[in-house]
């Protein structure tokens, strides 16, 4: 008998990150990263693992938001659910009620990417193959119907995007080669989060020279002066030749974006990272224009396809930041790296917080193997925390992310680890020290 979905379940898992400032910025100084953690049990014995990304408060909203939308996966066969991934994420996207909470934005869309990852965790892992594996397996149309096309074909129809992927496929094997030599280009934030002191973001830097990274990128935006001022500590410890980049988390309007970057322009920043609020499109485009060649990078906060369609259109990024957990899944990933191919504009995901490395990175291999076929100012973001608490974490071999083996998504905690952080009852919260 074919094995089916028996139990889906949500846990609110929090890691204390605020103690010591990991993740501080100047719209967040002080988060908890946390997860909204998915299990999806089935009849076969094989689970699926999943999790959306918050920082804190707020994280139960995701937990209740999933729990809402699992009943749409109850008691469905595991060969009709792999057999119609398209469909799957349809089914999860498009309900006629809960949908009106959305449609594909805010809690709503968090805690179905949450359920439709943990979905690709459990068809790669019943294929046993890693899911960057499973997706590059895919025949192009395959892969274009994935795809959700309903409100992104007026700027990329389906057979043109399918003639793109079927351009790449004579090299992938050399690609896929050449990946799990040297591995996928990175950058590191972990030295330039705002809270650290001077003589932590030196040391940081000092280690991370040694261990191979060319690109840094630090935290701006909460007093000029002090931008100017660590800004210049990390140039001078990275040298000119390593590239610099440069975060606001959203903290300016378009006007104070531009007056600022003009005030960092001399430290030679690659990017200035979300420079206002997420939403405004057209605040970006000008922000862009006045700025160049300085680049524009965002998307962590894009709630979806249609709102990335917008900023390509309008060339309001000249970096497209992905994130695999504000999107829903690599269903709808895939639609943007695409889109993103299409206009010529690099994909360079957000990752950090906990568990966005180890998701990302299959997209990100993906992106390289089947659509863009180029590394060309591509580099994916890595941060050095939490990721001892999963089963398969990332592998970083001189600045560069290496292709995970495992089967499945990369997204597997350890069950120490997730008893521990449960939040409120877990040891890590019920005793600070």
């Amino acid at each position: 008998m074919t094995a089916r979905i028996t139990r889906i379940s949500a846990q609110d898992i929090r890691f204390p990150t605020s103690r010591e400032l990991d993740g501080s910025d100047a719209m967040n100084p002080a988060p908890d990263y946390s997860a909204a953690y998915v299990t999806i049990e089935t009849s076969g014995g094989m689970e699926g693992h999943g999790l959306t990304f918050t920082i804190g408060r707020g994280n139960e909203l995701c937990v209740a938001a999933i729990e809402a939308l699992a009943p749409l996966l109850d008691d469905m066969l595991l060969d009709d659910l792999f057999a119609d991934m398209g469909g799957m994420w349809k089914r999860l996207t498009g309900d006629s009620q809960l949908r009106w909470l959305g449609p594909e934005k805010g809690v709503i869309h968090l805690a179905a990417g949450a359920l439709i990852n943990a979905v690709w965790d459990l068809y790669a892992k019943v294929e046993k193959k890693p899911v960057w594996q499973l997706l590059v397996d895919m025949s192009p149309q395959e892969i274009i119907d994935l795809v959700d096309w309903t409100y992104i074909a007026d700027a990329l129809d389906p057979g043109h995007a399918r003639e793109r992927i079927e351009e790449q496929v004579s090299g992938r094997e050399e690609r896929i080669a050449q990946l799990l030599e040297t591995g996928y280009p990175a950058y590191t934030t972990s030295a330039g989060w705002l809270g650290y002191s001077d003589d932590k973001m030196r040391a940081l830097c000092q280690d991370a020279i040694k261990d191979g990274w060319s690109h840094f990128k630090m935290k701006v935006g909460r007093d000029i002066e002090d931008d100017i001022r660590r800004a210049r500590i990390l140039r001078e410890e990275i040298g000119l030749d390593r590239k610099l980049m440069m975060d606001a988390n959203q903290v300016w309007n378009a006007t104070e974006a531009i007056d600022a970057i003009a005030q960092l322009a001399h430290i030679d920043p690659l990017w200035i990272e979300e420079p206002t609020s997420p939403d405004d499109i057209l605040g970006h485009a000008r922000i862009a224009r006045v700025i160049a060649p300085i680049g524009v990078a965002t998307g962590e906060h894009c709630h979806n396809a249609v709102m990335f369609k917008q900023f390509l259109q309008a060339k309001a990024m000249q970096f497209c930041q992905i994130d695999a957990c504000r999107l829903a899944g690599p269903n709808e990933i895939i639609g943007v790296m695409l889109l993103a191919d299409h206009f010529e504009v690099p994909v360079c995901p957000h990752a950090g917080g906990v568990g966005l490395c180890e998701y990302v990175q299959h997209m990100s291999i993906f992106d390289y193997v089947c659509i863009s076929g180029s590394l060309d100012n591509r580099v994916l973001e890595y941060v050095d925390h939490l990721h001892e608490h999963f089963l398969h974490p990332v592998v970083m071999k001189e600045g560069r992310y290496m292709p995970p083996t495992a089967p499945g998504y990369s997204i597997t905690m350890k069950s120490d680890s997730l008893a521990a952080h449960l939040y409120p009852t877990g040891s890590a919260w019920a005793d600070p020290d």
